[in-house]
């Protein structure tokens, strides 16, 4: 069980040699991943979320509903470029969780992103389906039902060879050259962004200012216009409205899985991460703006409202131009969506966690093709027979998880201690016992040498602390304030992890404290007062002490600014978003889990064990 629990919570090292013995083909730059970051993230959700937003939750207000988003999503963006700072390696969170948490989490959060990709891509690949399918009247749809009908709970009227097609040929591309892959999404997300600057250059031109300042009295509507005004359905509004945008920002963590594919991991990570994110904000904050502005908020259309509202100003040549670039963006998001999945995949099968055989690299195109195909074939089976309406929010569980893991992770390793962690061959006699004590090169590992280079030098006061037995117990607290240590050591290092804990569990409580007693705050009820005002208490005492912790002084190419608040409102933003998803969404995400927990017992823990038997009796 000491074993079990040891491999469990066993780390990857992040040293130099780790993060450069890779054998996918680096030929990704900078342009490349931002290119991948804006094409997965900025999808047909652009023409369409904006429009909803505005009409029925936040009105004019939504271009302040995307900004509070932005910034949000801008705090995970940090904490990933942090992450692809230290580690540029294929696996995203999964990597990064490996590294900071444990191998269970990693194991986890690895899960959940092939859930999240998986169902992304599916739905994706139906979306255009669809959407393409609308184009020619239905014809795909009423061939295909006459050909492969289907029928079931959640099983699609019939079978989608469109959908199930076009994932399987992406895959095959993808195995076939990952830079002319990019090229081509590249070149669909640059005619995307060029049709996005049409419409907000079109629009406003016919844009009015009266718009954003409606009175619910001059409107001949039976439509909910709400108070009128920039918010009309009042600040409340505007913030619902930013938790819906969010949901428009997922997609750049794509950028953190290409980590062995690139020239220059370490700085295009964070830079293609940072400035996708900006482009996309720019592109909704307009889209959105232009939208209210052109026509009243409450006379947008749900499904459709770009083209509507170029009809309602008599461009109705402009609609065309719309869904042109509508099948563009939907392009470059299956490619987004498609692209990290192989890679999630090859991590975990190259850690022995999931089946290793799909690990395996093609050795002329550099590629993890058996990973690849299979995930092609998975996301086209899913994209035709099942309907995804009701497994979108599958996708949302899955990235506020790794997003959470990622913010806890960055604060844990920004306080961690600084040791170096090298093992030192020493020559030992081969007198007895040689065939058994010696390692492959003839040296043996010295165990004191080795336990002294793991866990580095004990400090002074650390010493006082575990071995004097009268230190007093107001000494000991004064390591959660740091009024002691000022460089990081093994208890500062251990405080910062049980504070990042209980600072996680506070954020849950805070998250339903918000929403379940707002109505007995707003009555001015003395107990749901007297909850919030604690749990807020000591969450704020939990960031103070935190931001007084010693930091590591370990030069990054990127670091995440003003430690350690923005890690901390990122934690907090998506523990709540994911506390608003419905039940059955965590009922789906309860049998995702158990499904992965049988893999992981029945392989991947096996596998670990060898792997962890080999290392101890060699270390040993």
């Amino acid at each position: 069980m000491s074993r079990i629990w040891k491999i469990l919570t066993r780390k990857k090292a992040i040293e130099p040699a780790t993060t450069q013995e890779v054998t996918l083909n680096r030929i990704l730059n900078t342009f490349d991943l931002t290119a991948l970051g804006v094409g997965s993230t900025l999808g047909v959700g652009v023409y369409v979320l904006g429009g909803q937003v505005a009409k029925s939750v936040a009105g004019p207000s939504v271009v302040l509903s995307f900004l509070i988003a932005a910034v949000a999503s801008l705090f995970a963006g940090l904490c990933y470029a942090e992450f692809g700072a230290r580690a540029p390696r294929a696996g995203s969170a999964y990597i990064y969780s490996y590294i900071c948490v444990g191998e269970f989490v990693a194991f986890v959060i690895g899960w959940n992103l092939i859930l999240e990709y998986i169902i992304g891509s599916a739905s994706v690949a139906r979306s255009l389906s669809l959407y393409l399918d609308s184009l020619i009247n239905n014809t795909m749809q009423d061939t295909f039902r006459h050909v492969a009908p289907l029928s079931g709970g959640f099983m699609s009227e019939y079978f989608d060879f469109f959908s199930f097609s076009i994932s399987v040929l992406l895959a095959v591309a993808l195995v076939f050259g990952v830079k002319e892959s990019s090229m081509g999404n590249n070149i669909v997300t640059v005619l995307n962004i060029l049709v996005l600057i049409f419409v907000v250059i079109g629009g406003s031109i016919k844009s009015h200012a009266s718009n954003w300042y409606i009175s619910p009295n001059n409107t001949n509507t039976t439509n909910d216009v709400g108070n009128g005004g920039f918010f009309p359905f009042g600040v409340e509004g505007m913030i619902k409205g930013a938790a819906t945008c969010f949901y428009g920002f997922i997609g750049f963590d794509c950028i953190a899985t290409t980590g062995e594919e690139v020239k220059n991991p370490r700085k295009a990570i964070p830079i293609a991460i940072i400035v996708s994110l900006f482009i996309v904000f720019c592109a909704y904050f307009g889209v959105s703006t232009v939208l209210t502005l052109m026509v009243p908020y409450y006379q947008l259309d749900h499904d459709a409202p770009i083209p509507r509202a170029f009809e309602a100003i008599g461009w109705y040549w402009a609609k065309w131009i719309v869904a042109i670039g509508a099948l563009f963006g939907l392009c470059a998001s299956l490619f987004g969506a498609m692209f990290p999945l192989p890679r999630i995949i090859y991590a975990m099968g190259s850690d022995g966690l999931v089946f290793k055989i799909l690990a395996k690299v093609h050795p002329k195109y550099q590629t993890p093709y058996l990973g690849t195909i299979f995930a092609g074939i998975l996301t086209g089976l899913m994209s035709a027979l099942f309907n995804l309406n009701q497994l979108v929010n599958m996708m949302s569980i899955g990235t506020l998880l790794a997003y959470t893991i990622v913010a806890a992770s960055v604060l844990i390793l920004r306080y961690k201690e600084e040791v170096k962690k090298v093992y030192i061959p020493v020559k030992v006699s081969s007198d007895t016992d040689s065939t058994s004590s010696d390692s492959s090169d003839g040296e043996k590992y010295n165990d004191d040498t080795i336990r002294q280079n793991f866990d580095g030098p004990t400090t002074n006061d650390e010493t006082d602390l575990i071995n004097n037995e009268s230190v007093s117990c107001w000494k000991s607290l004064l390591y959660i304030f740091n009024c002691r240590s000022r460089e990081p050591n093994h208890i500062t290092e251990n405080i910062v992890v049980l504070e990042v804990f209980f600072y996680c569990i506070l954020c849950v409580c805070l998250g339903f404290c918000a929403m379940y007693l707002k109505t007995p705050i707003i009555n001015h009820e003395i107990w749901a007062i007297t909850i919030v005002s604690i749990v807020t208490s000591i969450t704020i005492l939990l960031i103070i002490s935190l931001s007084t912790q010693p930091t590591s002084k370990k030069e990054l190419a990127f670091k995440v600014p003003f430690i350690p608040l923005i890690p901390a409102i990122s934690i907090m933003v998506n523990i709540y978003l994911m506390l608003m998803l419905d039940y059955l969404t965590w009922i789906r995400f309860a049998v995702w889990m158990a499904i992965g927990l049988s893999v992981y017992g029945f392989y991947g823990l096996p596998n670990s064990l060898r792997s962890y038997l080999i290392d101890y009796e060699r270390i040993d």
